[in-house]
């Protein structure tokens, strides 16, 4: 097996996906914030996406 010698020429502070956001109101529970891949198909989406809730954003500021 030949291992994979491609290397990724993006620059470090360059993104490597563009992400898109959904905030999701609860009733009952506090709104999350759904991020999935910009130009997914729906079958994709269904795999690929995270959901973070209030206590997991910090200021930029603070984490610079």
């Amino acid at each position: 097996m030949t291992p994979d010698t491609n290397t990724h020429s993006s620059k470090p502070d360059e993104p490597t996906a563009e992400l898109d956001h959904v905030t999701i109101e609860n009733d009952d529970a506090p709104d999350e914030c759904a991020i999935f891949p910009r130009h997914a198909t729906d079958r994709r989406l269904s795999t690929a996406w995270i959901v973070a809730h209030d206590d997991a954003f910090v200021a930029l500021e603070s984490m610079r």
